[in-house]
């Protein structure tokens, strides 16, 4: 109930005056069954204009730390984030891993329609980073299309760090729909799983019309935080004793 109020009471009227989405390829989208909506990541905004231009339901799985934050806030994001659809899935280890491949085939199955970002965190710099290949095995296991989703100038809206929202026009432009049929039976094949995998974020560099990295954005981040450590160190008087 809360994912419709959000979406033409509380939340859409207001994003849509702020920031005139549009969209186009709708028709792309299927009525009813199972799909994955496969999009480029480049801020949090992406999961509010997503679901607000698409006629469907879409489900998202969400980090599991957006449920368990104390106090107040905590638990109103609790609320909100369950109540607009969104599955808590825990990332931190291999059988987290599974459990939230698990939970997204079963949602396929269920003929839901399942929101995923394949470079697996938002992009540190706006490029389009190395897709990773839960995708494919879900649409594998599942056996549901892959619909490529590029989502542009959510970034402007909803910058890198940035804690207030900023007026700008957001496109969503959706292609049509990747069947991988001929690989049915083929999941838990590596070498399947990447091709699928190469295949949609090259679809999705098309639609969106970013460069590609063929890099993991979460090694980029990881990369770029020890290298900010080690210059903050480096900045730090030495107080040892001489």
């Amino acid at each position: 109930m809360l994912y419709w109020w959000s979406k033409f009471v509380l939340l859409g009227p207001l994003l849509r005056l702020y920031c005139r989405p549009t969209i186009e390829g709708l028709e792309h989208v299927p009525a009813q069954g199972g799909a994955i909506l496969a999009s480029n990541h480049l801020a949090v905004a992406d999961s509010f204009f997503l679901p607000l231009q698409v006629p469907r339901r879409i489900t998202f799985l969400a980090k599991r730390e957006y449920f368990t934050e104390p106090g107040i806030l905590g638990r109103l994001k609790k609320i909100f984030f369950t109540g607009v659809g969104q599955v808590p899935v825990d990332r931190s280890g291999g059988s987290a891993a599974q459990a939230a491949m698990d939970t997204a085939i079963r949602l396929l199955k269920e003929g839901k329609l399942l929101g995923i970002y394949p470079e697996g965190t938002r992009s540190p710099d706006g490029r389009l980073y190395k897709g990773k290949t839960g995708v494919a095995r879900m649409a594998l296991e599942a056996g549901v299309p892959v619909i490529p989703v590029a989502m542009i100038g959510t970034d402007e809206v909803n910058p890198i760090g940035s804690r207030m929202w900023r007026p700008h026009h957001v496109h969503v432009k959706i292609g049509q729909p990747l069947d991988f049929s001929r690989y049915e039976g083929m999941a838990g094949d590596r070498f399947i799983e990447r091709s699928m995998t190469d295949e949609i974020m090259y679809s999705l560099m098309e639609l969106s019309g970013q460069t590609y990295v063929d890099l993991y954005a979460a090694s980029v981040k990881e990369k770029a935080a020890k290298a900010a450590k080690a210059e903050e160190a480096a900045r730090l008087p030495d107080t040892k004793a001489s």
